[in-house]
């Protein structure tokens, strides 16, 4: 899984662990990429609540 996937998924719609799961099977192994994953996700939130407020 990369970095870039995880970020297109969520550019996608994925807003959740729970979808990014379903979407790519993150976590259904050893589950050692879920922290990566969630640094990830908030990141990505974050920037598209900044972009939504500058946009409003």
């Amino acid at each position: 899984m990369t970095d870039k996937k995880i970020e297109q998924t969520i550019d996608d719609g994925a807003t959740t662990m729970r979808e990014l799961t379903k979407e790519l099977k993150v976590g259904s192994q050893c589950g050692k990429c879920c922290g990566c994953t969630k640094k990830i996700l908030n990141r990505k939130l974050i920037e598209i609540a900044d972009i939504t407020d500058q946009v409003a």
